[in-house]
């Protein structure tokens, strides 16, 4: 198994013959302003025969990058409430997912499990399997307590991607802001990391935005990263484009 680094949280994973991408970004929320990292549109880091969404925000699902890049009838899986959502943006082959289901996607299993959202919106993370390697992605994940259910349904992992800029954001619909962070700390991703008994932790979400005062990201996140970590596992620090394998 492949594991390939896309901008912001994106990844795409190649196992055999087949590769699924997961939140994929190549539009920009405009109320971020500029990204921080370079985009590239989505066909330049290969084709793609399916494509895994955590959730609807518009930094994790990017339907017109999608269809530009592998066509509208490429299957597209995503949380059950979004399924509406994603059809109604042109795609054709929308297949909605729970916690606890799962999909054969050629060499590759993908099974939705839990992940809590840090504003109160629907979203999954999702572990996906080849038979030999074992890969989570968590979307932009907050703390919670799921983490032992995860590893015993679908551990042990190969590598996980975790959240890691602990982020604050100042959204209009929730109001009055509550200065918590959003997403993961680099401290609690390194104890996620270890309850969910991982070799390697691929660090997610970070760089691309940091938009003040409406998307703060976390100061210091990659040496507070590797304190955290020490020696009890090893760190994936991937450049988009950049591939490791599992």
């Amino acid at each position: 198994m492949e594991l390939q680094k896309l901008p912001w949280a994106g990844i795409r994973v190649t196992a055999g013959a087949t590769s699924v991408v997961i939140d994929p970004l190549y539009h920009f929320p405009e109320r971020y302003g500029q990204s921080h990292e370079p985009l590239f549109p989505l066909n330049e880091y290969g084709p793609a025969d399916a494509v895994l969404i955590t959730h609807e925000h518009t930094d994790h699902f990017d339907p017109q990058a999608i269809i530009d890049a592998y066509g509208a009838d490429i299957p597209v899986y995503l949380p059950q409430e979004s399924v509406l959502l994603a059809e109604n943006s042109g795609l054709n082959r929308v297949i909605g997912a729970s916690v606890g289901d799962a999909f054969q996607i050629g060499a590759l299993s993908a099974a939705a499990t839990y992940s809590v959202d840090g504003v109160g919106d629907v979203q999954i993370a999702w572990a996906l399997s080849d038979g030999e390697h074992r890969l989570l992605h968590c979307g932009d994940t907050l703390w919670h307590g799921y983490w032992w259910k995860i590893a015993a349904a679908h551990g042990p992992f190969d590598a996980v991607c975790l959240p890691v800029n602990g982020a604050v954001l100042e959204r209009p619909d929730r109001q009055p802001p509550s200065g918590m962070p959003i997403t993961l700390l680099p401290e609690q991703a390194a104890a996620a990391a270890r309850v969910l008994g991982t070799k390697r932790l691929v660090p997610i979400h970070h760089t691309a935005i940091h938009h003040p005062p409406v998307y703060l990201q976390t100061p210091d996140w990659q040496n507070r990263l590797r304190a955290a970590v020490g020696d009890t596992m090893d760190i994936a620090f991937l450049n988009t484009k950049e591939t490791i394998t599992l």
